[in-house]
């Protein structure tokens, strides 16, 4: 039983497709094909089901699954450890993050990390969706947010806020909200996460939820920033995205009284792993590059620390 058939099965199903495995591992479809066909002759047992559709794991290939994770993390692990002891940061990483801030900070970030460490062989995906880091493959994922998830380590990177923004443009023409219950009767930019479009913030007695009038739901930050910019609304963004922005006068901060709860940018990995020496060296390099405070947090005065004056949900009319 050869170690590359194995791996290639793992790689099959955490890629759910062979087509997406052999381009991860740079092979040809008919390689990896072969690799797969050939673990299963000396298994005596069918791994895959496949159909022109879909790829399913047979009753077999679960059995086998973990086992087979275990021995290529193993390997991999061993392999890793006999370059650290030489002092060598080298093999895999991959990762997933956010694409706008991977985009805007976490590229030039990361590019001197790779130039100093060039035996690393880095895979990034960008995806805005909330991923497994586990189930797919990754060996971390960098998120932006409250830390929640328990089955995950958290490792964080750099503090990070939101702030409500939007163009002189729009003010002037529908004023300065300057409590929660003047900005429900707004027109909102808000991210789009199942159809919610609603805002919250931090109360005496617990979150406020704010619904203003909805001008536009997406789910990038990016355009949501050139969407406040144009002057369609106000958005409630991560400084990451809107500090050039504020910084260049195309988006003023509003303060309406009250501040959303505190988040970071981080990294997470699933709980009950070992990190690699690499993934450690490259969080130690990311949050120096990002800083404390980032040099993302432009000198500007924090929001008001008072009660906020609305009511628990404050709705627009």
């Amino acid at each position: 039983m050869k170690l590359d058939g194995i791996a290639t099965f793992v790689a099959v199903v955490e890629a759910g497709s062979i087509s997406e495995a052999a381009r991860r591992l740079r092979l040809a479809k008919s390689v990896v094909s072969e690799r797969l066909a050939e673990l299963e002759r000396d298994l005596g047992g069918s791994l895959l089901h496949r159909t022109t559709r879909k790829l399913t794991v047979t009753e077999d290939g679960t059995a086998f699954l973990e086992r087979a994770r275990r021995i290529v993390r193993d390997v991999e692990d061993a392999a890793t450890s006999m370059a650290e002891r030489r002092g060598d940061l080298v093999g895999t990483l991959r990762l997933s993050a956010p694409v706008t801030f991977g985009r805007m900070h976490l590229g030039p970030a990361l590019y001197p990390f790779l130039a100093e460490h060039p035996r690393i062989e880095l895979t990034l995906d960008l995806d805005d969706r909330r991923v497994d880091a586990a189930s797919a493959g990754y060996d971390a994922v960098i998120r932006h947010g409250a830390i929640a998830d328990s089955r995950l380590v958290a490792w964080r990177l750099a503090p990070s806020r939101r702030v409500l923004v939007a163009s002189k443009s729009y003010l002037a023409r529908h004023g300065t909200p300057r409590s929660l219950t003047e900005l429900a009767t707004h027109r909102g930019i808000f991210y789009a996460i199942r159809g919610v479009a609603d805002w919250s913030f931090l109360g005496p007695d617990g979150p406020i939820v704010v619904r203003a009038h909805n001008a536009l739901c997406v789910n990038n930050g990016s355009m949501m920033c050139d969407a406040a910019v144009a002057g369609l609304g106000i958005a409630l963004l991560p400084t990451f995205i809107v500090w050039a922005a504020v910084a260049s006068g195309d988006l003023q901060w509003i303060d309406a009284g009250a501040e959303t709860e505190p988040e970071f940018v981080y990294m997470v990995y699933p709980s009950g792993t070992r990190p690699s020496a690499k993934l450690r060296a490259l969080a130690d390099a990311l949050r120096r590059a990002f800083g404390d405070p980032p040099y993302w947090e432009p000198e500007k005065p924090a929001p008001r620390k008072k009660a906020a004056h609305a009511s628990r949900r404050a709705r627009g009319s």
